[in-house]
């Protein structure tokens, strides 16, 4: 396959995320170095200077641990099916809570990936912590339909 040399328009915010994703839950798989360095070459034009940036991207290009990418496929599949899921969750407390999840998208921010959805326990949409994430068990309910871009943080929002 031939190099392409053109630069295309930068990735939106939820294009990010939805990459971020699928590369989570490749782990170490044969083609996850060949896809983290393609996603590496869409940020190329990202002023990487900036610490919260180029942590973010470090974070975004290293394969999860194995547990961690399970339960990242549970949550895509998940996402794709618009299916609530059952977490077990450690809150930064220490404390363990069960709570059924509206998924909507997940996110990397600096040394973190966040699972971001409606929690029907808090009746609030609410980021989790991969790393917190003891289980997820899927369910057979329908999520409601939510547009990732509204619950996106860490973008600009357009002047009113």
């Amino acid at each position: 396959m031939a190099n392409v040399t053109r630069h295309p328009a930068p990735l939106t915010t939820a294009e990010l995320a939805a990459l971020a994703l699928s590369l989570a839950h490749l782990g170490a798989g044969p083609q996850s170095v060949t896809a983290r360095r393609g996603l590496r070459h869409a940020f190329e034009h990202l002023d990487l200077d900036d610490d919260v940036i180029a942590t973010t991207l470090s974070t975004l290009t290293t394969p999860l641990p194995p547990d961690v990418a399970r339960r990242a496929r549970s949550v895509a599949n998940a996402i794709s099916a618009r299916l609530v899921i059952r977490l077990q969750y450690l809150d930064a407390g220490g404390r363990l809570t069960v709570r059924d999840v509206e998924p909507v998208t997940c996110l990397v921010h600096r040394d973190h990936w966040y699972l971001v959805g409606w929690c029907r326990m808090r009746r609030g949409i609410r980021a989790f912590r991969f790393d917190r994430i003891v289980s997820v068990e899927p369910t057979d309910v329908p999520a409601r339909p939510h547009l990732a871009e509204r619950y996106l943080p860490f973008q600009r929002r357009a002047a009113a």
